[in-house]
């Protein structure tokens, strides 16, 4: 069976059926939409496998990614005042979750202090990671922001340093708040600069990026 972490740690989907009786799992597959943006708030979602992306839209259509969120971690906290979600999620690969009801929700906040204590601290977070982002989309243009997700993602592999996870440039786009256009443009650069390789949808780089573009 899965296992997940945080407040739900060493809980199999049996533990959990028990913490939430009301609760359900259910399965998705890869580019489902889970919620959307603006529905009525009433489930809490713990991922038992796979990742989601966690995104806004504009009134033009363009996505904003605000998150990612891997296996062992829970979304949809906004269940706690009822109001509509503030974004959707969206799988990015086959995905397992279970899904409290917000009636047990309400109980697991009363009746369990780790699981209360961990949603504070996991808001906490999130409100400090929106205001880097927010800080970062009003003082950085936008290769500012390519470069600081290219150095947060890259990993090192084989001795050089490569961003592992294959991303069409429409999802770095999404991720730094820019347009495919600029993405594009940067990208074939700094390729040209020799800077970055692109191969199979993979970021290598090849040597320290340019502070100014």
């Amino acid at each position: 069976m899965a296992q997940v972490q945080g407040p739900f740690a060493h809980l199999d989907e049996a533990a959990l059926r028990e913490l939430a009786p009301r609760g359900a799992t259910r399965s998705f597959p890869k580019n489902a939409v889970v919620v959307n943006e603006g529905d009525d708030t009433n489930s809490l979602y713990v991922l038992l496998s796979g990742r989601v992306k966690v995104f806004i839209t504009g009134d033009d259509g363009r996505e904003l990614v605000v998150a990612m969120i891997g296996t062992g971690e829970y979304f949809g906290e906004l269940v706690l005042d009822g109001g509509p979600r503030a974004a959707s999620v969206m799988t990015l690969e086959p995905c397992r979750l279970f899904i409290l009801p917000q009636s047990d929700v309400d109980g697991l906040l009363r009746g369990n202090p780790l699981f209360a204590q961990d949603l504070i601290l996991k808001l906490i977070g999130k409100v400090r990671s929106l205001n880097v982002k927010v800080k970062d989309l009003a003082l950085k243009d936008v290769y500012g922001r390519f470069v600081g997700f290219i150095e947060e993602c890259a990993v090192e592999d084989g001795g050089e340093r490569v961003v592992p996870e294959r991303l069409t440039q429409n999802e770095i786009a999404a991720r730094i708040g820019g347009s495919r256009e600029m993405v594009s443009r940067i990208v074939r650069d700094l390729t040209a600069g020799d800077y970055i390789a692109v191969e199979s949808k993979r970021i290598r780089i090849l040597k320290k990026l340019p502070a100014h573009w």
